[in-house]
């Protein structure tokens, strides 16, 4: 690739909220792969992740597929495990404070991320370092100097925080130093470039900028990559919601659920989480209007393109292969998971005990919208006693036979 259409693939899926911002990093990734190009040494790239959890879904791995789109140009990417940062908690795209992990949690967390990030970055081309590295040798002194970079107002000007000020809900001291350890990790680095969704635009921008600027760096190129909306197609990604993607539930379940997406999400899912060009992108979305690609056989490309970067073709294509059969056909498939019926168990206690749904509210989201059978009949609500042994299917992909 030349540089433009570098540019044009590292911005692609970035979100600023300003176009003049916008332009801006654009002009200053342009200029720093010329430069790169000029001294023959690659960008340092970095992004990093809180291991606040253990479970990975789609859209935690949006960062991860525009940090492999630099490992692919040649440049040197790190994975940054947050070992300090997560301690603190991020509250960027909270309306409360984060719980505080001990370190024992953010250590069995961190070895998760990293195994499941490798299903998107190359590995051999990875560094994994955590910000305890230099964050845990600040003392209360070089505390005070970074906070002397910045205002009280800058950071209550955070709609998060106004939010919180404007409501009377606490906003804790502790919350602001995170943009301060998030700046230092870039300084710590002598970063180019760095990646991160538009919940940490105050975090790369200001905080990550300034601190290099202040500390005698250039300061970086932020890359801001847009939000994933879940399964319903609106809504952020999230497991309190119930409309994610996981990426290590199999192959046939990360089809099925991508095939149940809107079919108005699809481009914004290449666009995030693809390994498309943006040429590739546009034909897509030019045919999908035009109506030369009709929007089943649009969705089965994408669903099978973003599962086999997880699971490879051969496990797409047999997801492809299952889901036609089961569901453009109409069959119930061959072979299915069991489950042994207890006694006194209502249908919604068989629906969560068997994972066939994540959480009691989006198991009863299924029961609403008329999802949720026994073989073929609707059961319309979870609290009844299960009715007899059967095929029980949830939704559109999940079946079970109950014994």
């Amino acid at each position: 690739m030349n540089i433009d259409e570098q540019v044009e693939l590292l911005m692609q899926g970035t979100e600023y909220g300003d176009e003049d911002l916008k332009k801006a990093m654009t002009n200053e990734l342009r200029q720093r792969l010329m430069d790169a190009e000029k001294e023959g040494r690659p960008l340092r790239v970095y992004c990093g992740y809180d291991p606040t959890s253990t479970d990975l879904h789609l859209g935690h791995t949006i960062t991860m597929r525009k940090l492999r789109q630099f490992q692919d140009l040649g440049h040197e990417v790190t994975f940054l495990i947050g070992s300090y940062t997560a301690l603190v908690g991020d509250p960027s795209d909270k309306n409360k404070a984060r719980p505080i992990l001990t370190e024992e949690q953010v250590a069995h967390n961190a070895q998760t991320y990293a195994e499941q990030a490798f299903r998107v970055l190359d590995q051999s081309k990875t560094k994994i370092r955590y910000n305890g590295e230099w964050l845990s040798k600040l003392s209360l002194v070089d505390l005070i100097r970074l906070g002397q970079n910045f205002t009280v107002q800058q950071f209550l000007a955070r709609e998060n925080f106004a939010n919180r000020l404007e409501k009377g809900e606490a906003i804790y001291l502790h919350e602001t130093f995170y943009a301060l350890m998030q700046g230092y990790d870039a300084v710590a680095m002598q970063t180019d470039v760095q990646v991160g969704g538009t919940d940490q635009l105050f975090n790369i921008i200001v905080a990550g900028r300034k601190l290099q600027e202040a500390l005698g760096q250039r300061p970086l190129v932020g890359i801001i990559t847009g939000i994933l909306p879940g399964t319903d197609g609106v809504q952020r990604m999230s497991k309190s919601t119930g409309n994610i993607v996981p990426i290590n539930t199999g192959a046939e379940d990360m089809y099925g659920k991508l095939m149940s997406i809107p079919d108005m999400a699809m481009v914004k899912y290449l666009r995030l989480a693809s390994r498309w060009t943006p040429h590739e992108i546009d034909v897509f979305e030019r045919d999908l209007a035009s109506g030369a690609l009709h929007p089943r056989d649009a969705k089965m490309k994408m669903s099978f393109e973003i599962t086999s970067i997880f699971y490879g073709d051969a496990e797409a294509q047999k997801s492809q292969d299952a889901f036609i059969k089961t569901f453009q056909q109409k069959e119930v498939p061959d072979e299915m998971p069991e489950y042994e019926l207890k006694s006194g168990q209502t249908v919604l206690d068989v629906v969560l005990d068997a994972k066939m749904a994540v959480s009691k509210s989006e198991a009863r989201r299924l029961f609403d919208q008329k999802g949720v059978r026994l073989d073929g009949e609707t059961i319309e609500r979870g609290d009844v006693p299960f009715p007899h042994p059967g095929v029980l299917q949830v939704g559109k992909r999940k079946f079970l036979r109950v014994k």
